[in-house]
């Protein structure tokens, strides 16, 4: 039997979000904020039309319904029951067609090799035992050409204040407890996990967000959030 890659404290604590998730000023606001510049990244390096797309971490499905509403054909993710309930319960207001299912990235691997032409991963790798086993998973998952969308935390001195004592303690945008400093990652551990599992990064890009404003925007500081585009070879 193979041990399934989640910590249970994690998808107990996103759990315990779930009756807010889509709550724009709950304890959910970063990912709202957020979420249309992750879909413009998206759409900016692949063609959504028609694309069949993988949410790997879906959480309550902002980026999945956005997918779905780009005209993506798009298949979500998680191990957090009571999210992928809420999710599921969304669709009865917003009308989308998301195939929503309780299951890791890696059992998917084995199920479904080779039939996705996006994958997104969004803020789920700094929350897994092991961030090199689901890319592994995502290269098998991907069809030669497709292309693979993560955002994770730079482990930096500024991610910290920023992700941990800024986002959690002072201004308690998030839940204490969010995030764990060790796990968060360098574009360079990054890289070379992407490269062991046969991927070949596209683009490299920071992201700016101010929480007085609730915005967000791209920028070429890539010390605390980052977004990251890798391909499958043709």
């Amino acid at each position: 039997m193979i041990a399934a890659n989640v910590d249970p404290a994690e998808t107990a604590r996103f759990d315990r979000l779930a009756a807010s998730w889509w709550d724009a000023d709950g304890e959910s606001r970063p990912l709202h904020d957020l979420n249309p510049l992750r879909l413009a990244y998206i759409a900016e390096h692949a063609r959504l039309k028609g694309a069949c797309a993988l949410d790997v971490g879906c959480g309550g499905g902002l980026l999945s319904e956005a997918l779905a509403r780009a005209s993506a054909k798009v298949t979500a993710i998680d191990l957090a029951p009571k999210v992928l309930d809420v999710a599921r319960l969304h669709l009865y207001e917003s009308g989308l067609d998301v195939d929503y299912r309780e299951t890791s990235v890696e059992s998917l691997a084995r199920e479904m090799p080779v039939q996705f032409d996006v994958i997104t991963c969004m803020e789920l790798l700094e929350h897994v035992p092991d961030p090199s086993s689901v890319i592994g998973a995502c290269a098998t998952l991907l069809r030669p050409g497709g292309q693979l969308f993560l955002s994770t935390l730079n482990r930096t001195p500024l991610a910290f204040a920023a992700a941990i004592i800024g986002a959690e303690h002072v201004l308690r945008l998030l839940p204490r407890g969010t995030h764990h400093y060790a796990q968060f990652l360098k574009p360079s551990e990054l890289a070379a996990a992407l490269r062991a599992a046969g991927l070949a990064i596209d683009d490299l890009r920071g992201i700016a967000y101010n929480p007085f404003t609730r915005t967000a925007r791209f920028d070429t500081n890539v010390d605390v959030n980052y977004l990251l585009c890798a391909s499958k070879p043709a």
